[in-house]
Formats: C-alpha cells, structure tokens, sequence
C-alpha cells in the first residue's frame, strides 16, 4: 500500500510517499481503508520530536517507532478481527489511531474502541476533521470545564482546530461564548456562532473588564497569572496543548507543573487537559453534528502526497479550522 513514512526525527522534509506492507489486524482491531486522515498539532511534535519529552512517552527516544505518521481516520471498514462484532466490511467509519503506524496511508488497522460510525451528514473528509479535535473541545468543556446554561466561555485559539469545535459546542450546551483569535479568522469564528469575537493583536483580553466562568485556552503560550485576572473568583481555567516554550518541555510545563500546582491554593480550578478519545464521545459528537449543531470547518485539504506540506501549514498557525489530507485522491492538486 502507499504510505508517508518517516525514519527519523525531523522537519516534514523527512516525509516521503512509498510502498510499505498492509497492517495485520488484531483480534480487537478493524482495517479501515482510508479515505481521509486529519492533521492536528500533535502530528507535528511527533514528526519533530519536539518538546524532547514526547520521546519519553514511549514513542523513540533517537527515532519514532511508529513508521507513518497520522491520529484521525475516516473511511470504509475492510476487514475485522475476530473479537469485533460492532463493525462489518463497507461500514463507514471515522475514529483515531493509537500509538503505532498512523493514519497517512491507505488501509490502518485501529482498535474497534476507538471507532464509531461515520456521521451520514458529513463527508469522509469532514469526519476525519473531527476526532482529536472534537474529542478534545468536548472534554476540556463537559469534562473539566463542567460547563453550564447561561455561563460565560472565553475560547483562546477560536479559529483554529480545537477551538473552532469548542466555539460551537459551548454554544450547543447553552453558554455565552466569545472567541479570541488572529484578525483573518475572525469571520470564520463569528460565522460558527460566537457570540463575541475578539481579535488577539489588538488590545488585552485578560486585563479583567471581562471575566469568564471558563476558560479553554488552546493557543498555549499566554502566563497562567494573565489568564487568572480574566476568570471569575470560582471560575475554570483548562489548557489544551502546549505551544511555545523550549526544547526540552515545550508549553507543557505551564499544565503539567505550574496551573495545577497553583490550582491547589486559589478558589479557581486551574486544569490540563490530556484528552483521550473514546467511542463515546464519538457518538455523542455524532449526535450533535447530525443534529446540525456541530460542523467541521475544514480551510483546506491536501493530497496524500502533500501531507508534508500540510503539517507544515497547521504548524504555521495559518490554518482557519481544520487541513485534512485525502488519502483517497493519492496525489494531486490540493483544495483549499
């Protein structure tokens, strides 16, 4: 089958399109012939190795043990092992690979757990934007942020991947939402139903005239004291991802160390998140997006081919929503 591989730590340069061997399928596991796979940050931390300490989680110290890079699937179900009862072949189906070979290639073998039915309203390339990135908005709001009717939700990061989910799900459950983001995205955020929309390059959102009950701050790099002055005395703080910093740990020194250290002495919840996706959620975010109320804000699709070009483009933080690449189109033109 084809595949992007890698073979070491690097720049998306060290990308390449080849023939490689078609995954085994576990007892557990479904082969999924891709269609479309999704590109979020964490593709490129785990091409670059960086911060240092993703390599200590068990994904190569010296060199990456998953050969082809990718988390989020969309397509048809080739084959199940023998222990699957939830899936049959030609189902359609969209999810995230675990640790191991990726999603930018032609068939991935994922555990059935991490699977659920395609949403019929959305295309291949639609639902393959959705899992991290849904998944994730969806936890830190109803998991951690324990979001509420009638509360106010301050989104950092509103037009990116994350956060354009996170715009629309807050609305979904009720809140008052305003979004923070570049200028050229503030249309996008605005046309997801923010409320209020708020462009980062100009003025100081956090210096206190307004405050908010939560708080999903997906841009990473921004002190944890400034966030604070923009919260409510008992409001929630959740930080997702972690951007900026150094080589060695990146932004997540703020959630892994700092916000929770502090959380334990001041009357707000200052949390991290570290989202793991689950068929449920899945199936709870299918419900609202073939309700309507959820809808994936893809800026551009690449062919498989390009994925280099389109990690490199979702790293630059130009990306308005989500880039997919379409596995199904092999090479050729990209679509923006």
């Amino acid at each position: 089958m084809k595949a992007i591989v890698q073979s070491a730590y690097g720049s998306p340069n060290a990308l390449h399109l080849t023939d490689i061997d078609k995954p085994k399928v576990g007892d557990d596991d479904v082969l999924v012939r891709v269609q479309a796979a999704g590109v979020d940050p964490g593709v490129w931390h785990l091409t670059a190795g960086l911060p240092y300490m993703v390599r200590l989680m068990g994904l190569g110290l010296r060199a990456p043990k998953a050969l082809v890079p990718g988390n989020d699937v969309a397509g048809r179900v080739e084959a199940v092992g023998k222990h699957v009862s939830r899936f049959r072949p030609s189902d359609e189906v969209y999810g995230r690979k675990p640790s191991g070979d990726g999603s930018f290639a032609e068939y991935v073998s994922v555990p059935a757990e991490r699977l659920a039915a395609k949403p019929a309203n959305l295309t291949f390339e639609q639902a393959a934007a959705v899992p991290v990135s849904a998944c994730t908005a969806l936890q830190g709001l109803r998991d951690k942020g324990q979001v509420q009717p009638g509360q106010k939700v301050l989104v950092i990061g509103a037009g990116g991947g994350v956060g354009t989910f996170a715009v629309q799900l807050a609305k979904a459950f009720g809140a008052e939402v305003t979004g923070v983001c570049s200028t050229t995205k503030l249309d996008l955020v605005q046309s997801l139903g923010a409320d209020h929309v708020i462009d980062r390059t100009r003025g100081d959102f956090t210096d206190g005239t307004q405050r908010y009950d939560i708080i999903l701050d997906t841009a990473g790099n921004r002190p944890v004291s400034q966030l604070r002055r923009a919260l409510t005395d008992r409001g929630t703080l959740v930080i997702v991802g972690g951007e900026g910093g150094n080589r060695w740990s990146g932004g997540f020194g703020r959630q892994i160390l700092r916000a929770p250290l502090l959380s334990a002495f001041v009357g707000q919840k200052l949390q991290a998140l570290n989202a793991k996706l689950t068929a449920a959620d899945l199936e709870v975010l299918s419900g609202l997006i073939e309700a309507g109320k959820v809808t994936p804000a893809i800026d551009r699709t690449y062919p498989l081919a390009e994925a280099a070009e389109a990690i490199r483009y979702v790293h630059a933080g130009l990306a308005r929503g989500k880039v997919v690449v379409s596995v199904a189109e092999g090479v050729g033109e990209t679509t923006a």
